[in-house]
């Protein structure tokens, strides 16, 4: 793929990231990825579709059939439709909330299947997934990839570079604590939580339970030395149930 277009990153066995453009959320450019793993029966899963372009879907079709479209909250999945329409047999997969968002939205997308607290069937034994249900403000779909160990997250905690940031928006970025290198779960979304902080603290175990080596995100750095500890301190430093430290 030319310089022009997103270039596709491997993590890992199976797994790569792939950077699209900023695009421009309530007036804050805000960087987007996608994660692709690979399945063993060589179908693609596609975590939070980035901007389609043909230079991108060909890079992919090289790595194996272009399968699973997901959308892992309520805000991620503006460009599934485009993929649909691009690209044959594929699955589109809702997470809680997002149908509604699309509707009030005027978006268009046909959604296949909905996601669910345990793997769907299509990547059991390769991907685990858990749902992390705050208020209706936030509920996340976690992913997590066996053979790379390897955490997927969305927006549960972003690690933004200030120099990237309009700078009246700088301050703001700071107070919600998501600039890099100590970004953490965006202050909005932990109050979100306020009310299920027991639900969240039992989400983390869970995470940290997997043993992540890397912890990707959507915006912002990934988390790659250290990543049970900065995972913890990403959620604030919320204690784990059963964990000590």
């Amino acid at each position: 793929m030319g310089n022009d277009g997103p270039l596709l990153t491997p993590l890992g066995e199976d797994i790569w990231i792939v950077d699209g453009p900023t695009i421009d959320f309530y007036r804050i450019p805000f960087p987007t990825r996608m994660t692709v793993i690979r399945l063993a029966n060589g179908d693609l899963f596609l975590h939070s579709p980035i901007a389609y372009t043909e230079a991108l879907a060909e890079e992919l079709k090289r790595l194996g059939t272009i399968r699973h479209l997901v959308s892992p909250n309520w805000i991620h999945y503006a460009y599934i439709a485009d993929w649909q329409r691009h690209c044959a047999d594929t699955i589109a997969w809702a997470s809680p909330g997002v149908r509604e968002r699309a509707q009030s939205r005027k978006v268009e997308i046909n959604f296949d299947r909905d996601l669910e607290d345990g793997p769907a069937t299509d990547w059991s034994g390769e991907i685990d997934q858990l749902i992390v249900r705050g208020s209706k403000a936030h509920t996340e779909v976690v992913f997590f990839h066996q053979k790379s160990h390897t955490l997927v997250l969305t927006d549960l905690i972003e690690n933004m570079h200030g120099k990237d940031l309009p700078l009246w928006i700088r301050p703001f970025a700071w107070v919600a604590g998501i600039l890099a290198p100590n970004g953490k779960m965006p202050l909005d979304i932990w109050m979100s939580f306020s009310g299920n902080r027991d639900k969240l603290r039992d989400a983390l175990t869970r995470m940290l339970d997997w043993q992540p080596n890397i912890v990707v995100l959507a915006h912002g750095d990934i988390l790659r030395e250290n990543a049970p500890q900065r995972l913890r301190e990403g959620f604030r430093r919320l204690r784990p149930c059963g964990h000590s430290h």
